[in-house]
Order: C-alpha cells, then structure tokens, then sequence
C-alpha cells in the first residue's frame, strides 16, 4: 500500500481535516473497497427520507448537482430504497430518517459518538445495506444541521468550493468518484452558533438584489436569502443577522423570509440595535421619540410581543436590551446609573416574552428540537419538553456594543443563562475579554467582529483587507478567554469579503484548524481548491503581499485628514511613497501578466476574488500617491479603476453582478465618516525630506529569545510578536529579569548618548480593561523599563492607530559606547503585540 492510500485509510480525521481544504478521502482512481459515487458514467442514486428535515431534501438535492458539475452526471435522488440494485448515498438524521434508523438498529451503522451531540456528523461506507444494494456511503447528521453539513462537506471533498455560486468558481471536471472505505466523523463544533451580519447594504448587495437578482421583488427577499443560507450550510455556519439598512424592508416584512431561513435550518437572529428581532429602522412606524422604555414602556413592549409571538415558533437567537433607533444611544434614561436600572428591567420584561411565546429551546447536549410549529411533526413522533416555560432554555445574548459595554463595566447585571457578545472595536480588534470568574456564567460569551464598517474615524467598506492573521491573533485570543457561545462577523456586503467570511468560520467551526504554527498554508490552500495546485503558489503569494500592504493603510483611508478637517498630505516620506508605489506595481504586475496562464472557466472567479481587489488596491494607491506629486498618471489610475468596477458590474459572470460593486464613497451620505471623493489635490505636494537617521527593527526580526515555563514570546507570521499562551499569567514588574520571557535585538549603534526607542504596537485592547499594553525594556544588563502603552478608546490617538493598525510608546536608552548592545525586550502581559522597533539619537 502506498504512502498516499494510507493516509487516505488510516490518518486519523482530525488530521486529514487539518491538512487541506478539501481531505484526500475522494478521488478519481478506484481501490478495493471504495464506494463508487460515479463510475463508468453512472452516478449512485442519492436516498433522503420523506421523514426527514426539508433541509435533508435540500441538501440531498444540492449533492446531486454538485456531483454533475464535476462529472457531468447528475444522479437521482429518491426518497426510499425500494426495488433499487445500485449503490446509493443514503442522507439522513439519526432519529428522522427510519432509513438510516434501520441501519443501527441492524448494527450496521455505528453512531454511539453522535448521539446527543451539537451539529455533528459521520460519513461511513456501509456494506449489504439493504437488499440488493452492493454498497452504501452513509452520511448522518446528530441534528439537522449536522446531515446538511456532512453533505455538503461531500461536495466539497468533490471539488466543489463553497463559493462555486457566490464568486463563481468552476470545479475541475473528473470523470469518476470513488469514496474511500471507512467512516470520518466531524463535530461537534468549536463554537456553537457561527454566522454572518450582512450590513451597510446600500452600495451593493441591495442595489444587486433588487434590480439585478430578485427584480421581482425588488430588494433582498426570499430568493437572495436562499443562495446566502445555502452558503453559511457549504461554510458550516448556522446563524445569520440579516441586512437591516433603510434601503432594504425588514426581514421579517417578506413572510418567505424566515420559512426560507427555517428550510434551510439557519438560526435567525438581529444585530445589536434591533432587539426581539426587530428591525428598527424600517418597522418603528410610530415617531422616533416614543422609542423610549422610559415614557412608552407599554407601545415598546406591545412591538416586541408581536414578533416573537409571530416567530417564536422559529429557531432564533433573541437579542435583548435596547439601543437607539439604529446604532445610537437608548432614549429616556439621563445618567448612566439610570441606564443600568432601565436595562434590568427591559431584560426582565424581554424574557418574560420569551417565556411565553419561544418555543424552540436547548435540548439534551445542545440539540435543538421544537416542541410546536413547522418542524414540531418531523421529529419522528418524538416531541420534546415545553420550552416555553423555562426561558433559560432559549438561545439569547446581550450584545456589549460601544456605550453599553461601559454600562457593563459599571456593574449592570445580565441574567447567568444569556450570551454576553462582546465587540470589536470596529476594526478588527476585540474591545473586551472575560476574567476567569466571569467565564463561569453559564450564558459563556461571544465576539461581534467586523471586517467591514461604516463608522468613525473613516469607514471601510469597499475591499476587505484584514489580514487573516489579525483574524487569527484576535479570534483565537478571545476564545481562549471563553468567547465560545457565538461568533457573528460583520461581512458588509458579503462580496468582495469571501476570503475573511470563510477564514472566520472555519475557525468557529475547528479552533485547531489554523495554528500559530500553520497559519500560512490558509492562502495556498485556499488558492489551491479555487485555481488548482498549479496556480496556487502565486496566487497566494499575491494575496499575502495584498493583505501585508493594505494592513499598513486601508484603501478607504487613504487620506489623512479626518471629515470636516482641512486636507492635508500624508505624512510618508518621499523614500516610503516611493516605497509604497513601487511595492504596488510589482504587485499589480504579478496578476496582470499572469492572470491569462489561467483557463478561462477560472477568469470569472479570479477577477472578484483576486484580480479586481489587488489591481483596484493598486489603483487606488497609485492615484493618492501619485497625486499628491501632481503627476497626471494619477487621473489616468483613476480612470482605470473606475473602468476595472465597471467590468466587475457590468461583464463578468455575463453581468450576474451589475450593481454589486461600488468604489468608496459610493454616494453623499454620511460624510462625517467616509473618505472624500477621490480628486487631484489642491494642496501643494510636499517637499521632499531626508528620511531620519533610524534603526528599524521587526519585531519579528529578534536574535534570540528566553521562554519561561508558563509563556513565551513567539511570532504570528509577519504580524508581529506576542506572547502565548494568551492566558499566561501577567508578570510582577519587580520580577522581570529572571520571570519574564524576552526577546533579544542585535543593535549597532552608531554612537554612545540618548537614544529614543519608538515601539509600535497593534492596537490591540488590554485583557484586563484601563491597564493599558504593558511590556518592559532594557539595554544589555540594565534593569527593564516597564512600558504602558494607555491608548483610551476612542480618543483621537485611538483613532489614528486603527487607521495605522499601530500605536506607539517611547522611552530613553542611554548608550555608553558605540557599537553593538542587545536590547531586551520583558514580557509583563499577555495580548501585547509587538509590530516594530525604532531607535533614532534624540536630538
């Protein structure tokens, strides 16, 4: 047997799972023993119980065209086994299929390790199944999601990306499938509720939807929301906020909206600023000023009862507290104390609804089952409890979201049972971590991230550029700080966000799947299932250097004045303008020249997931930069660009996406918080300035390091340095020199004297709040300086680090003689990261 066969057999599922996107466990060579889903030109026949969830079905049928679009053979899809001589691929749920019931009853099918189980699922090969079938490939999910899940998993082990609908990715063509023997199981989960906010839609997903996808309703309806929960199953994903600006009617307005939602088995549920599911925004009819729980408690509560009395009967997350009409502060109360007082009681008030009319709750190990309702009759004559009467068993969360996590930090008491969500900053960086005695509440916590945004100090709503390593360093942070209940991640529009979308929940669903240690096989991996192993490796290369560029300056904020202050040039030297320039034309020139060596069913599925965000990046910066110089070729990259978001609307897909795409800011509204209108500047460019005599170091770049039992400081790629684990104790700063762990620097220095140390850090948030980022230096054998890095939260300096993606502490170092010191630097909290070290002589 060789090496490759097995790995194929024997490599235990975690690890195949790890290795690649789509496992090795599906090819088209046949072996002894492998189950035969297209053979010869002849497709297995695919069996779902009418018994089953309508997601089963859904699923099922997904499956089938999957299987044609890689073999061109679509096989039949049944809903029993009667009279049938062929092999089939039975789906089904342990408990609703009698089909796959049967099979364990008879001891064909192990499924000890599903039962009860959250969301998890097995796909085994099953010898004699039935009566005159020669062979079965059994996929059988714990819960309903678990079934679609393990389907769709097949899909992709196929060669069907996740994507193939959303960004157009064609599979390679094979002509046979062949599953290898065994079973592989999967689950449960890393987090129990994983989803998507689909927001700020007014630019594209909305305008798209309602002239160009689902006209006939004009706006995102029932039939858009199909192809987004079809995706979130082909991502193993379960939850979803849906689109919530004025430009779009409330969810909830469209009836087929939640039972597309409930076939699809998808967990509704709404964002910060819409409690009880309701969409504020579009659904408070009444005048804004009597959406106030101080004044109007009883028309308040009058509007949430009715929405959970219409969708109780549904699998939602309910949200509770209150805000504003749309992301502002709550009306009524004056004083934070009287906030805090008002929240309680809505909190109350909200559960004591949900009490009577939610009627979907947490079973047995976390399955969900209803006890009334569409589902209530396909759960095989098995009803569960009443949930009704035990609020502590329906899925709520509060949602920390700017002010109201200061009103948290002030002693406000949630219920124990209700998912405290804390929030990022709005970009990308986690506001908020639970303390080992918070951790015990048995609500647990979860994160709000954003990867798109429009807010202050500048939006960013065009490209998505978070490196997945910022996703990785923050994410993995907050989980090993207990943020294990739900991960909902703000995706704007959704495309251009593919990449970041799926990096997030892939982590939700495996935290184990990226490691410190294996976090830049993502990129090559993930080009290599959308382009093929021959592509990969510059295709990757490509977007890591993409990511790596943009992290030092988002294409929306490139202007460095702020809404309402006067304009101004940036502030890079000639030499890192320059720099810059010239980093992004070898960038553009990589996909430029390269991108027809790809076949051309690829081009489409290139150019909205690699060519358009890397050239329109270019451009971007080309004309900034080049017009602060006042060279004309900054009105011809303008133009460029904009013809390049013309081709993305109006010819790929044959103009599937006409109106999709829009460049930053795409209209007049909300200028207080959106970069100006791209135009050559009237300011005068400046003068070009020797660059200061500095000694830049990476963080990454240190000569030596010393870990301690308990910690160590260690890279994350090129991001920077950190210490791990994360939850490593903090240090006593009288204790540095012989507890703490340090890195060590080579310096040469050019001379004895002052000199200053700039460190810059990632604006990360503290583990413990207002302590600020706390790490030490010393030079050679000197006692270690503690450093604080006391960023506040939303402050100007604030501001301008997350337009950065870096703050800076300074200290003296006083050098006695020329020529080369060691400079140390002590770890004294966990959650510093260090990006870069600067020494200049003070002048």
């Amino acid at each position: 047997m060789g090496l490759n066969r097995f790995i194929r057999r024997f490599l235990p599922v975690s690890l195949l799972a790890a290795r690649a996107f789509a496992a090795p466990w599906v090819g088209e060579q046949f072996h002894e023993g492998d189950f035969p889903l297209v053979r010869d030109g002849q497709a297995a026949v695919i069996v779902a119980a009418t018994e089953d969830f309508k997601v089963v079905s859904i699923a099922a049928h997904d499956l089938a065209a999957d299987v044609e679009r890689v073999t061109g053979r679509r096989p039949a899809v049944r809903t029993d086994v009667t009279g049938l001589a062929a092999p089939l691929v039975l789906v089904g749920t342990l408990g609703n299929s009698p089909l796959i019931d049967s099979l364990v009853a008879a001891g064909k099918l192990d499924v000890a390790a599903l039962r009860d189980q959250w969301e998890s699922f097995v796909i085994a090969t099953v010898a004699d199944s039935f009566p005159g079938v020669p062979s079965a490939l059994v996929v059988v999910g714990s819960d309903r999601r678990g079934t679609a899940f393990g389907v769709y998993d097949l899909s992709q082990a196929i060669g069907v990306s996740p994507w193939y609908w959303w960004a157009d990715v064609v599979p390679a063509k094979k002509s046979a499938l062949f599953v290898a023997a065994g079973t592989r199981r999967f689950g449960p989960p890393s987090v129990q509720y994983r989803g998507i906010f689909l927001n700020d839609e007014d630019w594209g997903l909305q305008p798209w939807a309602a002239k160009t996808f689902e006209p006939e309703v004009g706006d995102i309806g029932p039939k858009t929301y199909a192809k987004i929960c079809e995706l979130l199953l082909r991502l193993k994903a379960n939850t979803l906020w849906p689109a919530m600006h004025a430009c779009t009617k409330a969810f909830n307005l469209y009836p087929q909206n939640k039972i597309v939602a409930d076939d699809y088995a998808i967990v509704m549920g709404s964002s910060h600023a819409e409690p009880m599911l309701r969409n504020n925004v579009t659904e408070w009819t009444a005048p804004h000023e009597d959406y106030n729980y101080v004044t109007n408690r009883a028309g308040v509560r009058a509007y949430w009862e009715q929405r959970v009395k219409e969708n109780g009967k549904f699998e939602n997350i309910y949200t509770l507290g209150m805000r504003g009409i749309h992301d502002s502060n709550m009306q009524g109360p004056k004083t934070d104390a009287e906030r805090i007082a008002t929240l309680e009681q809505i909190f109350a008030d909200q559960r004591e609804l949900l009490s009577k009319y939610a009627r979907w709750g947490s079973g047995v190990g976390g399955a969900l089952r209803p006890d009334s309702g569409p589902l209530a009759d396909q759960v095989s004559g098995r009803k569960a409890p009443p949930t009704s009467s035990n609020v502590k068993q329906v899925p709520q969360i509060f949602c920390a979201y700017k002010e109201v996590l200061d009103l948290y930090r002030q002693g406000l008491k949630v219920p124990d049972d209700v998912t405290i969500v804390w929030p990022d900053d709005n970009f990308g960086y986690v506001r908020n971590f639970a303390t080992t005695e918070e951790q015990k509440r048995a609500g647990g916590f979860g994160v709000y991230y954003h990867i798109s945004y429009l807010g202050r100090p500048l939006a960013y709503l065009w490209l998505e550029t978070t490196p997945p390593a910022l996703i990785w360093e923050e994410m993995s942070k907050a989980y090993d700080h207990g943020a294990k209940k739900i991960w909902i991640v703000n995706v704007g529009d959704l495309k251009p966000a593919e990449i970041g979308t799926e990096f997030f929940l892939q982590m939700a669903w495996d935290i184990q799947r990226w490691r410190r240690d294996n976090l830049q096989d993502f990129l090559p991996q993930w080009a290599e299932r959308e382009f093929g192993a021959e592509h990969a490796g510059w295709i990757a290369g490509a977007m890591a250097e993409f990511y790596r560029l943009n992290f030092q300056r988002k294409p929306e904020h490139l202007q460095w004045w702020l809404p309402n202050q006067s304009p101004r040039p940036s502030p890079l030297t000639r030499a890192a303008i320059d720099e810059r320039v010239k980093a992004f034309k070898e960038l553009y020139g990589r996909i430029d020249w390269k991108t027809q060596a790809l076949p051309e069913s690829a081009h489409d599925a290139f150019y909205e997931l690699v060519e358009y965000p890397v050239l329109g990046a270019a451009l971007a910066n080309y004309r900034y930069f080049l017009g602060e110089q006042g060279s004309p070729d900054a009105i011809k990259s303008d133009a460029e660009l904009r013809w390049l978001t013309q081709r993305y609307n109006e010819t790929v897909a044959h103009g599937k996406w006409r109106g999709l795409m829009n460049l930053e800011p795409a209209d007049g509204q909300w200028k207080s918080m959106r970069i100006a209108p791209w135009q050559m500047p009237s300011f005068p460019p400046p003068p070009p300035k020797p660059a200061p005599d500095t000694i830049a170091l990476a963080a990454t770049r240190f000569s030596a390091k010393t870990d301690r039992p308990d910690s160590s400081w260690e890279s994350i790629g090129d991001l920077g340095v950190t210490i791990f684990p994360t939850t490593a104790p903090s240090v006593d700063p009288a204790n540095l020199a012989t507890a703490a762990p340090h890195l060590d620097y080579a310096v040469e220095f050019p001379a004895a004297g002052e000199f200053t140390l700039t460190v810059r850090l990632l604006p990360t948030h503290p583990l413990v709040p207002d302590r600020g980022l706390r790490f030490a230096v010393g030079l050679d054998d000197a006692p270690p300086q503690t450093l604080i890095c006391d960023v506040k939260d939303g402050s100007p300096e604030w501001a301008q680090g997350v337009l950065n993606n870096y703050v800076t502490v300074a200290t003296r170092l006083e050098v006695p003689v020329a020529g080369q010191h060691t400079l140390r630097i002590y770890g004294v909290d966990a959650g510093v990261v260090l990006e870069q070290l600067l020494i200049a002589k003070t002048r």
